[in-house]
């Protein structure tokens, strides 16, 4: 195969970008380690450290697909393969179907539980880049579709999901909706000629207002986790950490600048690092 397909392929999945991969790493250690109480089996976190990347893959792939005629009218991205004709759309369904196959498939050592959960992230995965045409909040269905490895997670370890797991899991989707309206904001005029939907134009004048009560109810949740659980200082200092984070993403954000909003963006890995090390440091001393 040519170096020159090999790049437009992986450019179609977005490996020369791991952001996406990072902000789907983050909630799936952070279930990983509340489940396992920071000693993850190893089978199991190398099976979820695959599926994250081949999930995030498989998304890029049908993501580009589904925009296919609307990324063509979009400053940012009107040079994907995709859109720029380097890449056919039966070759982008054809590379999302089978990553998300073998996603499934290497979930076939860890039980029928986890097997069968794997369905609904796939379902969830691949139907989200089409709810950007009628649903007013894709970023929310966003946030389901990447915070599903946290009840994965857990039934993985435990069998089951108890309260903890779910309660992440909403923190998860509250996080994913304030990072992807930054997200938003950068292609917001865009979309507005495209008449896309997303939260960034379903909250109009109140975009920064959301983004910052999303935060807040993300880092409230995971302050309930703290206090019930009576954790130790390490985790407080993980949530903390994060508070500090979104502050300096409203800094960015306030004047609704692209490159600004763009920068948040990409910073929200932080947000999620310091809240995995803080589900580390909290195990670690126990």
């Amino acid at each position: 195969m040519r170096s020159s397909r090999l790049r437009d392929y992986w450019q179609l999945l977005r490996l020369h970008k791991p952001i996406g991969i990072l902000l789907l790493l983050w909630p799936t250690l952070w279930g990983l380690w509340l489940a396992s109480q920071g000693i993850p089996d190893l089978k199991i976190l190398v099976v979820f450290l695959l599926g994250v990347v081949l999930m995030r893959s498989a998304g890029c792939a049908i993501n580009d697909f589904a925009d296919r005629d609307i990324d063509l009218h979009v400053e940012r991205t009107r040079e994907r393969p995709l859109t720029a004709g380097r890449i056919s759309s039966t070759e982008a369904v054809g590379l999302a179907i089978g990553l998300s196959l073998v996603s499934l498939l290497i979930t076939l050592p860890l039980g029928w539980k986890v097997i069968a959960m794997s369905v609904p992230a796939v379902f969830l995965a691949g139907s989200y880049p089409f709810t950007k045409r009628f649903f007013p909040m894709p970023q929310a269905y966003l946030g389901i579709a990447f915070g599903f490895s946290i009840p994965m997670a857990f039934v993985a370890v435990q069998g089951a999901v108890p309260w903890q797991g779910w309660l992440i899991f909403v923190a998860n989707v509250f996080w994913t909706v304030a990072y992807d309206t930054e997200y938003a904001l950068v292609d917001k005029n865009d979309d507005l000629k495209l008449n896309i939907r997303t939260a960034a134009i379903t909250l109009g004048r109140f975009d920064i207002t959301g983004i910052m009560i999303c935060y807040a109810v993300c880092l409230a949740l995971f302050v309930v986790l703290g206090l019930v659980q009576a954790y130790s200082w390490p985790f407080w200092l993980g949530v903390i950490a994060a508070g500090l984070v979104a502050c300096y993403h409203f800094a960015l954000i306030r004047h609704r600048d692209r490159q600004a909003c763009f920068k948040a963006f990409l910073h929200n890995n932080w947000f999620g690092a310091v809240l995995f090390a803080g589900f580390v440091g909290q195990f670690a001393l126990r």
